[in-house]
């Protein structure tokens, strides 16, 4: 155990209660989101299901939106774990673009009902167009590192180049979604394609 984490002091029982009352909350809402639409389903449902008060929601959450915020958090999270875990940020800039679209796509698939439910959700509350473009971000960063390095073409945006991954990814994301089907491969088989087609641009090199 590093110094760091053994200089943070243990969580008290107050609040590990109110982490497992935010995290009874959370699940009785992404449960109901999948069972019902996040539009038919109320905060008194949300309260009701996690067994508090409805006020009690509101303890932890400000609005239903900060749900799926929440959600959203949860998968960054995942992203960045699963990057640094696989040494990822030691490998090439093409290497680590194909682990960070296998990452995400295991991260959709993993519970594909939850993921086509919660995109719903996002659109609906106009995610898309006012989140802040994280994934674009993990992206940009390492192509900046690829133009850095020599992998990629000097010139290249990484900024121009992770807005493009991103729509690349979302809009495969959303078409798997609109499929509804959890027995397919179509996300992942997509994105390596595209992935592949856009590299070939980025490192000058002919796409097979």
């Amino acid at each position: 155990m590093s110094s760091e984490a053994a200089a943070q002091p243990p969580v008290g029982r107050r609040e590990r209660n109110k982490q497992r009352v935010r995290e009874r909350l959370y699940l009785a809402a992404v449960e109901l989101f999948v069972e019902k639409g996040y539009g038919r389903t109320s905060i008194d449902e949300i309260a009701e299901r996690a067994d508090v008060a409805r006020g009690t929601f509101f303890n932890y959450f400000q609005r239903k939106e900060d749900i799926i915020t929440a959600w959203g958090e949860r998968r960054r999270a995942s992203l960045v774990t699963a990057l640094e875990e696989d040494g990822v940020l030691t490998s090439t800039s093409t290497g680590r673009l194909e682990r960070c679209m296998t990452v995400l796509v295991r991260i959709n698939q993993d519970d594909p009902k939850l993921t086509i439910a919660m995109l719903a959700a996002w659109v609906k509350i106009g995610g898309p167009i006012v989140e802040e473009p994280y994934v674009a971000e993990v992206f940009a960063d390492i192509v900046d590192r690829g133009v850095r390095e020599g992998e990629m073409t000097a010139g290249t945006s990484p900024v121009l180049a992770g807005n493009i991954l991103r729509d690349v990814y979302l809009g495969a994301l959303y078409r798997w979604a609109n499929r509804a089907s959890e027995e397919t491969d179509s996300l992942a088989e997509e994105l390596e394609q595209s992935l592949r087609f856009l590299l070939g641009a980025m490192t000058g090199t002919r796409a097979d």
